[in-house]
């Protein structure tokens, strides 16, 4: 059966309700390379750009009628007839959901010219190239330091009231957290902050290893963090909230869920009975997988986050790497075994891409 070609698709367009980008840029927009994406609110889509060292801001102005995005069997093979190429060529990098739409958003690159896109999935499944060229649009610098540079973003997430970026660069000190104010101001320079961590499986800390993925987080006090997940695989929260551009911060390890991970993906969501998790989507990159996949992923009770920190660090709780769940308020989601990718759509579901026998499959699933 011929491969469908890539179809336009539309969406209403209404003003944004504040302004969030300051001296935006119309069209023209060049992406080098693509690392990560997110939504902000408004439909602001980010992109994190590790080659240009920079995060650009998109006002997608996409809005109307919430729809879950429809499944598609063999999503590369789509893609690739799209582009003229084959599935071989086509690696996702990341993928994202417009939680006001539920349209699903795709960063892509195409061999053998490595172009980096962007791509949609609406509500058919209809998968649709993203046309940037009449939006607006504001670039930031991440700075590397007096002699160094930006050498990875790992992810890009906003707050409601600012945005962040996570990565490394090649000094001592080379986990960053990057700071954004909004409005985001094209040609400006995001503040910086040198992350120290310490990481539970190995007994020490590091000051190089990325977070590799996280959520912008407020405690029940109104404090501000950054929580985020790391390698082998600490979960780790940072006080950034009255801290200056220039400063270092040490993270306080809550919860260990077990070496030889690696993070894909973070977000957290309200169960029905109100309680809160953090989600931490992980590959196994040790062979002993423990179940059906080497990509897994589990919830851990927000309490643990919020939790003293008399029990972070060397004390922090281990997951039970031998059992489904365990301790208490830490368990394994199964729907997640297989996925490559994941993002959460709302308190109730989250859009995977599976891995079923090397075809890539893009499905809605049911949060526990």
């Amino acid at each position: 059966m011929k491969t469908p070609a890539i179809l336009l698709s539309f969406a209403f367009v209404l003003p944004l309700s504040a302004a969030l980008l300051d001296s935006p840029q119309s069209g023209g927009l060049k992406l080098k390379s693509i690392s990560s994406i997110s939504f902000g609110k408004d439909g602001l889509l980010l992109v994190a750009d590790p080659t240009s060292q920079s995060v650009i801001a998109i006002e997608t102005k996409e809005a109307g009628a919430k729809a879950k995005p429809g499944k598609v069997a063999d999503l590369a093979a789509t893609i690739a007839g799209g582009l003229g190429t084959t599935a071989e060529n086509i690696t996702i990098k990341d993928m994202t959901v417009n939680p006001a739409t539920g349209t699903v958003y795709l960063a892509v690159m195409r061999r053998p010219d490595n172009a980096s896109l962007i791509l949609t999935v609406d509500g058919a499944g209809k998968v649709a190239p993203f046309d940037a060229d009449k939006l607006s649009w504001a670039s930031v610098t991440l700075p590397g330091g007096t002699a160094s540079k930006v050498t990875n973003i790992t992810d890009v997430a906003f707050d409601g009231e600012r945005v962040f970026a996570t990565g490394t660069c090649n000094e001592e000190f080379a986990s960053r957290i990057f700071t954004i104010p909004v409005p985001i101001k094209h040609g400006s320079t995001a503040g910086v902050i040198s992350a120290e961590t310490y990481h539970v499986a190995h007994r020490k800390w590091e000051t190089k290893a990325p977070i590799q993925s996280f959520i912008p987080y407020h405690d029940k006090s109104g404090a501000d963090y950054v929580v985020g997940a790391f390698a082998c695989t600490p979960v780790a929260k940072f006080r950034v909230d009255d801290i200056e551009s220039g400063a270092k911060v040490k993270g306080v390890s809550m919860v260990e869920l077990g070496s030889g991970n690696r993070p894909l993906d973070l977000f957290d969501y309200t169960d029905k009975s109100g309680k809160e998790w953090v989600v931490v989507h992980t590959q196994r990159f040790k062979a002993d997988s423990f179940g059906s996949s080497k990509f897994w992923g589990a919830r851990v009770s927000m309490d643990y986050i919020n939790g003293a920190e008399d029990k972070a660090n060397e004390k922090a709780t281990w997951r039970d790497v031998k059992a489904k769940t365990g301790p208490e308020g830490i368990e394994i989601v199964d729907a997640l075994f297989g996925a490559v990718q994941v993002d959460k759509i709302d308190n109730e579901s989250a859009v995977v891409l599976r891995d079923t026998e090397g075809k890539l499959s893009l499905e809605v699933i049911a949060l526990p």
